[in-house]
């Protein structure tokens, strides 16, 4: 029979064998790490290029934050048939984001955005309408911002910014009507707001 000491040594080499094992481990796994670091760095920076703002034309309306308003915004681009809450695509702009008021919004902002792929040469006309306003309140102010990015590399300039009001359900309001050049500048003199209905353009087709 085996004597107490020699089963000492064995447990003592077990346990060494099983250090030895965890140790191995720990290591690869570390040296693992330490092979990707390099790898994930440029993956995050250009997570952080392709955060910033997509699109050329950008069209932005804001009304309060405080009201239950569902309130529309409808883009024409040249040539392109416009763009709102019921037809969110064209060739030219998309609308991004389709505000209904605290109705499944996530965020307490009245917000909506479109933009633009590429920068086309003509006349924009830029609408506001208000869908639905459970919170009863008017006039309902709106802001209307439109910014032109240029290039990717370049940050979005803001050419234009008015406010309206709507002053009942269904109503709809030119905001503004512009035109831009080929390389996305303001055309002196072409800014005004007469009316040129975009929301029932089907109609009207």
């Amino acid at each position: 029979m085996r004597d107490l000491d020699s089963l000492d040594r064995d447990d003592d080499d077990s346990d060494t064998v099983f250090r030895d094992t965890i140790m191995l481990a720990l290591a690869g796994f570390v040296s693992m790490v330490i092979l990707m670091l390099p790898h994930l760095h440029p993956r995050s920076q250009a997570a952080q290029e392709g955060s910033t703002a997509p699109g050329n034309v950008i069209v932005e309306v804001r009304w309060p934050d405080s009201l239950d308003s569902d309130v529309d915004l409808w883009v024409q681009a040249p040539g392109d048939i416009p763009v709102g809450y019921s037809n969110k695509g064209g060739a030219v702009f998309n609308l991004l984001r389709d505000d209904l008021g605290r109705r499944g919004d996530a965020t307490d902002m009245n917000y909506e955005v479109s933009y633009s792929r590429g920068i086309i040469g003509g006349e924009y006309t830029v609408n506001v309408h208000l869908y639905r306003n459970s919170a009863r309140t008017y006039p309902i102010p709106i802001t209307v911002v439109t910014s032109v990015k240029k290039t990717a590399e370049e940050s979005a300039r803001q050419i234009l910014t008015t406010k309206v009001n709507l002053e009942r359900e269904g109503e709809e309001v030119t905001a503004y009507r512009f035109k831009l050049d080929a390389d996305g500048n303001l055309e002196p003199g072409s800014v005004h707001s007469l009316f040129r209905g975009l929301r029932s353009w089907r109609k009207m087709s």
